[in-house]
C-alpha cells in the first residue's frame, strides 16, 4: 500500500518539502509493519505465478500406474488376491522377505493423456463375482483418473480363481494317502 501511496496525483502535487516529509514517514511506515507483509505476500505471488506458469512436460511411467491400479484393486471388498497361480506363488515368495509386488496381476497401456488397465483377481467366496469385478473396475479407473490424472479408456478384469476359506487350513492336515 505503501507504493501506491506515493504514486497518488496528490503526492505528486505537493511542495518538495512536503514531499520528502511525506515520504520519509512513509518509508518508516513501510519499514516497519508493512514490510513483512509486502514480502510475504510478493514471495507467494510469485511462487505460484511461477510455478504454474511453469512449462515442461509430465512423463508418468507404466510401473506407477500398475502400482496405483494394483492398490485401488486390493482395497475392494471381496478381492482375496491378484494375479494368476504362478504369479501369486512368486508373490508370496516376495512377501517373506518384505518385496511385496503392488503391480502383481497388473497390466497396464499408458498413452500421453489416457490408460487401459487388465487386472487378474481372485475372488473371495462367497462374494458376487460380477459385483466385485464391477466394483474392481470402478475402483481402479476412478484411482488412476484421480491420482495420475489420466483418462481411463477401459478396465478389464479377468477372474482366475474363486479363493474358498476353507482351503487354507487343509494345506496343513496329513495327507490321507501314505
Amino acid at each position: 500500500m505503501a507504493t501506491q501511496d506515493q504514486n497518488t496525483p496528490a503526492a505528486s502535487s505537493a511542495t518538495p518539502a512536503e514531499n520528502s516529509g511525506a515520504q520519509s514517514s512513509r518509508a518508516t511506515q513501510s519499514s516497519t509493519s508493512a514490510s513483512r507483509v509486502d514480502r510475504t505476500s510478493s514471495f507467494s505471488a510469485s511462487r505460484l505465478g511461477a510455478d504454474t506458469a511453469a512449462a515442461g512436460k509430465t512423463v508418468i511411467a507404466d510401473g506407477v500406474v500398475a502400482k496405483v491400479a494394483g492398490i485401488a484393486a486390493r482395497e475392494v471388498a471381496g478381492v482375496y488376491a491378484l494375479g494368476g497361480g504362478g504369479a501369486r506363488a512368486f508373490g508370496a515368495i516376495r512377501d517373506v522377505i518384505n518385496a511385496t509386488d503392488l503391480a502383481q496381476g497388473v497390466k497396464v497401456e499408458v498413452g500421453e493423456t489416457q490408460a487401459a488397465a487388465d487386472l487378474t483377481i481372485v475372488v473371495e467366496y462367497p462374494a458376487p463375482i460380477q459385483e466385485v469385478a464391477g466394483n474392481v473396475r470402478a475402483a481402479v479407473a476412478g484411482a488412476i483418473t484421480r491420482l495420475v490424472g489420466l483418462e481411463v479408456v477401459e478396465v478389464n478384469v479377468e477372474v482366475n480363481d474363486v479363493h474358498v476359506p476353507g482351503d487354507d487350513t487343509q494345506e496343513n492336515e496329513e495327507s490321507r494317502v501314505a
